[in-house]
């Protein structure tokens, strides 16, 4: 029996959603579809055995060999190491100490705490425990409205998803194949955007229910606040810096700069938690003083940038400070953990990717491309029908796929219909940025939206037994209507997303002109390799 060559696409979304409800893991569930029709067609002489060659070449050629990715391990393990050295305790209760008096104060601080965590660890799980169990008990304590407190607690750890340095970003540049810094730029504005809807809803219920969101009073003062303050915020901002700023002013790839925020991490966390003596102290300040001045020198004297000197001195120091870290029993497990689930998380990625290699090769030869973009193209209302159908295809899949396998399986197939499509409203080099900023919007929903949200079962996983599941639920959705605002925003206003992308050339439009000549007559053409002109 012959099976048109129409209905294959549709038969293997048909048959990927059968696995998933089944419950088997999505790696393996893309591979066994993707051979199953991609065999299925071999018979069918829809094509050859040699298409599957694809499969092994580009796995091996495009995703081993593709140092973006690199990157993500790299975050993965910074944001597991600052999980456990007591950053986000300290920005917790610094931030709590300058907004506690005020009403809404814990909920200002824990939003902000997200945002700032969020550009640092680049992952959802240790944000929202580290941060539950810090000022869950304080929320609880001062009488704040339980459902209020969940929902901020898991909305905040969720902005790691769109803030930079997020592993979604880096994970759909690659698969758009698109700069990380761009990405990073275009995140940006709805990255504030969304701060300032958080903040807004959390300053209208303190007008609306003031006892829900009660003040805290103020345990330091003066210098002892100042200094609690720079103790929680510069060590953050100096990492930021470190990671972000690298990369966004082209000194570092994603990969490079993933690799100084893990050491920086690990140096952090050894200076925070080691007891470490004065001598240790000095060789370390020491070796990154002589590392600083040694660039600035050489930047001024020789007019060039000698890094590699200036790197071994700092790393030096570095493996010094670490090699007497590791002495100690409590800092030798927090980095053990690290590495374990750094691997288990680069594991899963790898085998989401073969599976979905397999799926996409097969996808790709029935024809599945032509099928997508026939569909979408398609539909009424033009651009605003596209964004509004593909953001709630989105958000839908969210509530059964993680955004890694929504980035590997759905974005390949969107991204040529979203480069025509959305190249006449924000221009053909912006068009994929601010798609997938946009899915980066959207799949935040992904860990937010009950019963399936991700945040909201590690939330649970360490609220007290005071706190009722129910609360957890009902509290998200209030955050999941901001977020969906967030994206309604993204689509109203592209501007939102190539704010930043628009760099000013500093050329009046007005005052080019273009002079086209007329190409010169037959007679009048210069010789040809010093042939006389032709005569008459």
């Amino acid at each position: 029996m012959m099976i048109p060559l129409d209905w294959m696409p549709p038969l293997m979304f048909g048959g990927l959603i059968v696995f998933m409800i089944i419950g088997y893991p999505v790696a393996f569930s893309l591979c066994a579809v993707g051979f199953f029709f991609g065999f299925l067609a071999i018979e069918m002489n829809y094509f050859t055995m040699a298409f599957m060659q694809a499969i092994p070449g580009r796995v091996f050629g495009s995703i081993l060999s593709n140092e973006l990715l690199l990157a993500i391990p790299f975050f993965t393990f910074m944001g597991a190491i600052l999980e456990k050295c007591g950053l986000a305790e300290d920005m917790l209760e610094s931030m709590g100490q300058l907004f506690g008096p005020i009403k809404g104060g814990l909920g200002y601080s824990t939003i902000i705490v997200g945002f700032i965590l969020g550009a640092i660890t680049g992952t959802v799980a240790a944000q929202v425990i580290a941060m539950a169990l810090i000022t869950l008990p304080v929320m609880m304590r001062y009488k704040y409205d339980m459902r209020y407190a969940t929902g901020v607690l898991a909305a905040s750890g969720t902005i790691t998803q769109l803030v930079p340095p997020s592993l979604v970003l880096v994970v759909l540049a690659d698969q758009l194949g698109k700069s990380v810094g761009d990405m990073y730029l275009g995140a940006w504005g709805p990255s504030l955007l969304q701060i300032v809807l958080f903040a807004a809803y959390t300053f209208y219920l303190t007008l609306v229910k003031p006892d829900a969101l009660p003040p805290v009073p103020r345990t330091l003062f003066g210098r002892a606040l100042l200094v609690k303050c720079a103790w929680g915020i510069i060590p953050a901002g100096v990492l930021i810096f470190l990671v972000l700023g690298t990369i966004m002013m082209g000194l570092a790839t994603p990969t490079e700069a993933g690799a100084m925020g893990t050491i920086g991490a690990i140096v952090l966390a050894v200076v925070r938690n080691a007891p470490l003596t004065r001598f240790d102290r000095i060789m370390f300040v020491g070796g990154c003083v002589a590392a600083i001045v040694g660039a600035l020198i050489g930047t001024v004297a020789f007019k060039s940038l000698p890094f590699q000197i200036a790197f071994t001195v700092m790393f030096a120091s570095v493996i010094w400070l670490c090699w007497r870290a590791w002495q100690f029993k409590e800092l030798r497990d927090l980095i053990i953990q690290a590495m374990q689930a750094t691997m288990r998380i680069t594991a899963m990625v790898a085998f989401i990717l073969v599976g979905a290699t397999c799926f996409s090769i097969s996808f790709a030869g029935v024809d599945g491309g032509h099928w997508v973009e026939h569909l979408l193209t398609g539909l009424p209302g033009g651009v605003w029908g596209f964004l509004i159908v593909v953001n709630v295809f989105v958000f839908f899949l969210a509530f059964f796929l993680d955004f890694f396998e929504i980035a590997f399986i759905i974005v390949p197939m969107l991204a040529p219909v979203a480069q025509k499509v959305l190249t006449p409203v924000v221009g053909a080099d912006a068009a994929l940025i601010y798609f997938g900023v946009m899915l980066c919007v959207n799949m935040q929903t992904s860990f937010m939206h009950p019963p399936f949200g991700f945040a909201l079962f590690y939330l649970r996983s360490v609220a007290p037994k005071e706190v009722k599941s129910s609360d957890i639920y009902w509290g998200s959705i209030p955050w999941v209507l901001l977020q969906l605002i967030l994206v309604a925003i993204v689509i109203a206003f592209p501007k939102a997303v190539t704010v930043f992308l628009d760099k000013p050339h500093g050329i009046d439009p007005r005052t080019i002109k273009i002079d086209i000549q007329a190409p010169p007559s037959e007679d009048s053409a210069p010789p040809i390799f010093g042939a006389p002109p032709a005569r008459n």
